[in-house]
């Protein structure tokens, strides 16, 4: 299999990163998507060490999202730090991952990744607005296993 970094073509690593942009064009929220080659453990406690290593967890309203796939184990989780668990329900992110595995059954990885990006914006609009001295807290670009892709 290919390594996660040529997992996506620069075309796709480019759109995105422009769902990701338009997203957040809506929102105060933070959204970042990391691709790693292989998840031994479970998803969620991966993409729970991947959250700490971007620092998503700095960000001043505590708003970051992370979309953490492990590309060769075909596993992904979304988590949302602290500040949206406080004003989300439960199951918050069921609908957007339910969507996404449609999308990824049948190899359209993109797309569905765009697609949860931008209805995650949508979501985080609601409880997170963008505010005009609202500031890119973190990189918009995909990161993939051992980068340092803090900003």
């Amino acid at each position: 299999m290919a390594s996660a970094k040529d997992f996506f073509t620069i075309e796709q690593q480019d759109a995105i990163k422009q769902a990701i942009v338009a997203a957040e064009d809506n929102t105060s929220g933070e959204i970042r998507v990391h691709i790693d080659q292989k998840c031994t453990s479970d998803a969620m406690d991966e993409a729970v060490n991947v959250f700490a290593k971007l620092q998503m967890d700095k960000t001043e309203l505590r708003n970051g999202v992370l979309f953490y796939l492990a590309v060769e184990d075909k596993k992904f989780a979304i988590l949302g730090d602290a500040g949206i668990h406080a004003v989300v329900p439960v199951h918050f992110w069921d609908i957007i991952k339910d969507n996404m595995r449609k999308y990824f059954t049948e190899a359209h990885f993109t797309e569905g990744l765009c697609l949860a990006i931008a209805e995650a914006g949508e979501q985080l609009k609601k409880h997170f607005p963008y505010h005009q001295q609202d500031v890119n807290e973190l990189k918009d670009e995909v990161s993939f296993d051992n980068e340092n892709a803090t900003k």
